[in-house]
């Protein structure tokens, strides 16, 4: 998943609270490094028609904006999105590692690929209609294709801008036709896809929502908080971002595929917002909702860890929580101070911010750990060494003092949750301890993730986390760190550093290109690439999460995606 800002974690969480929850974890470690792209391997199991009905109550302190799935690049709404729209291709459905593998969705099957790999076919699935009763035809699919674009959304130039005819989309987006790109025949029921050079990623690419099918009268634009018509077992009845999200059974669904989109159990799905952090924890304990999407407070944890260890369910991720620092604009416009903040940040004491060290895990690398093309290095780590162990607070107060920027302001922006917030007071402590003027500026989450991709925002320091879209290392350096991603003046310009090497960028093209026919060689230059990155230091790594998934007692059939987490669809509440 994308993506953004994912899932906020854990706030100081107790040792008792980590190791009994995490006996309830689905810990499934292997990774992957090219789609797998066939239906083999176990499904998921027939639906159970006696746990059917109901309504499940989530609960969040607030929404994520946007309901776009188009646009919206959040995990809040990615989860929700899998039993709700549907691309060509899909995820399958399951928990563990087989969450990884890539299957037909609305495809009937795996894409015929010829002309060197640049040309993908597709057969449209007869018969499925979208949830306000229109048959999903070709010409939808061809528009969803063009409204990528002119929607601007965050990969539109990272993840689909192989298309024949991307590059004019990219510059003028309202005119997009991806003419000769993506083509349909209504006849043949067949869609295909015309890339300029090869992409083995691709399947990966069109299995998230980015490359969901919308109907063709869709607007060119965010539909923002108007949800658009679904494909999947669920639809939005009404969406109030201030309140709540209400999804409900799409009236014309029926399964096509269990794994790639499988029948949902609940009745209604309530997502309510607004809440504190503390009335979230007492409604799941007290039945009164079936889990919360935000950390639970410190003085929550031990009782959670001990008299409702049963109901916690713990998963490492793929994923890091970083500091983004705005290289267009002083002081970080310096190398010299951008590399100070990483020598100096203290990645044992985000750890205990966090929840501790069995639940995060200090990071060095932007590519975590078990990742394809991680290698284990620390640049910025005292004594030197391949993994970190502590902070040189010497080196970055004379770094900060070369630089020549010590008593600039630097603000920074942190979303308004707990373990943010706590976070960021730690930062603000020390760069002022390094000689700048620092003020904390916490954003609500609904809008916190936004607002540091605007340039116009003009953001010097912003703490966010990066949750894998799929298990590739180009999804994190080439989507986070690329020329492409950058977008000045947009909400969706997910390379919030600004950072834009174009010796950097080459060598990731090249990486990809590789990759086309020596994945192995390919992930060894994504690791180099990582460590050349961190030399110029847009980011600061800090840590490498896991996550909770804290359910009420009448919650079950709790399963664990490695690719987009707990699926919501499948929770059983009768």
């Amino acid at each position: 998943m994308s993506r953004s800002t994912r899932r906020t974690a854990l706030v100081a969480a107790t040792t008792v609270l980590a190791l009994t929850a995490a006996a309830c974890s689905s810990s499934d470690d292997g990774t992957a490094s090219n789609p797998t792209t066939s239906s083999s391997g176990s499904g998921s199991s027939a639906f159970q028609p006696e746990h059917k009905g109901g309504t499940l109550r989530l609960v969040a302190h607030a929404a994520a904006g946007s309901f776009d799935p188009q646009v919206n690049y959040t995990l809040q709404y990615w989860q929700l999105y899998q039993s709700m729209y549907d691309g060509l291709l899909a995820f399958k459905k399951v928990g563990g590692q087989q969450s990884f593998t890539v299957v037909p969705d609305l495809a009937t099957a795996m894409p015929k690929v010829t002309n060197g790999g640049k040309t993908y076919t597709f057969t449209l699935r007869k018969g499925i209609k979208f949830s306000n009763g229109k048959p999903v035809t070709t010409d939808d699919v061809v528009a969803s294709f063009q409204r990528i674009f002119k929607v601007s959304s965050p990969t539109a130039g990272t993840f689909y801008n192989g298309i024949v005819g991307a590059d004019a989309c990219i510059k003028k987006p309202a005119g997009c036709t991806l003419d000769k790109g993506v083509v349909g025949d209504a006849s043949a029921g067949t869609v295909t896809i015309n890339l300029t050079a090869a992409d083995p990623e691709l399947p990966y690419k069109l299995a998230v929502p980015h490359a969901s099918v919308v109907p063709k009268d869709s607007p060119a634009k965010d539909a923002g908080t108007k949800p658009l018509p679904t494909t999947g077992p669920y639809m939005a009845a009404s969406y109030d971002p201030n309140r709540k999200l209400k999804l409900v059974r799409n009236p014309h669904f029926k399964e096509w595929s269990r794994e790639a989109e499988p029948e949902g159990y609940p009745d209604v799905i309530e997502y309510s917002f607004g809440q504190t952090v503390e009335s979230e924890v007492t409604a799941v304990q007290n039945g009164e909702a079936d889990w919360m999407y935000d950390p639970p407070p410190a003085d929550r944890l031990n009782e959670i860890g001990t008299k409702y260890a049963s109901q916690a369910h713990v998963n490492p991720l793929t994923a890091f929580w970083y500091l983004t620092m705005n290289v267009n604009m002083a002081p970080f416009d310096n190398e010299m101070a951008r590399q100070a903040i990483n020598w100096a940040v203290d990645r044992d004491a985000i750890v205990r911010l966090y929840g501790g060290k069995n639940l995060a895990s200090p990071a060095c690398t932007i590519l975590p750990p078990g990742f394809p093309g991680h290698a284990d290095s620390c640049q910025y780590t005292k004594g030197g060494g391949k993994t970190w162990s502590a902070p040189d607070l010497a080196k970055a107060k004379e770094l900060v003092k070369k630089s020549g920027t010590a008593g600039q302001k630097v603000g920074i922006v942190v979303s308004d949750d707990d373990v943010n917030k706590s976070i960021g007071q730690y930062l603000q402590s020390l760069l002022n301890q390094l000689g700048y003027k620092a003020t904390l500026k916490p954003l609500s989450g609904n809008i916190q993730f936004t607002y540091i991709q605007n340039t116009k925002n003009k953001v010097q320091l912003a703490l966010t986390s990066w949750y894998q879209d799929y298990p590739a290392a180009s999804d994190f350096l080439n989507v986070l760190l690329s020329c492409a991603s950058f977008h000045p003046g947009s909400d969706s310009s997910i390379n919030i550093s600004g950072f834009c090497d174009k010796g950097i960028d080459a060598r990731m093209k090249a990486a990809l290109k590789t990759g086309q026919s020596d994945q192995k060689s390919a992930d060894q230059e994504w690791g180099t690439i990582d460590q050349d990155i961190m030399k110029q230091s847009p980011v600061a790594p800090l840590i490498n999460p896991k996550i909770i998934d804290f359910t009420s007692k009448r919650v079950g059939n709790y399963q664990f995606s490695k690719q987009f987490y707990m699926l919501v669809g499948q929770l059983w509440v009768k």
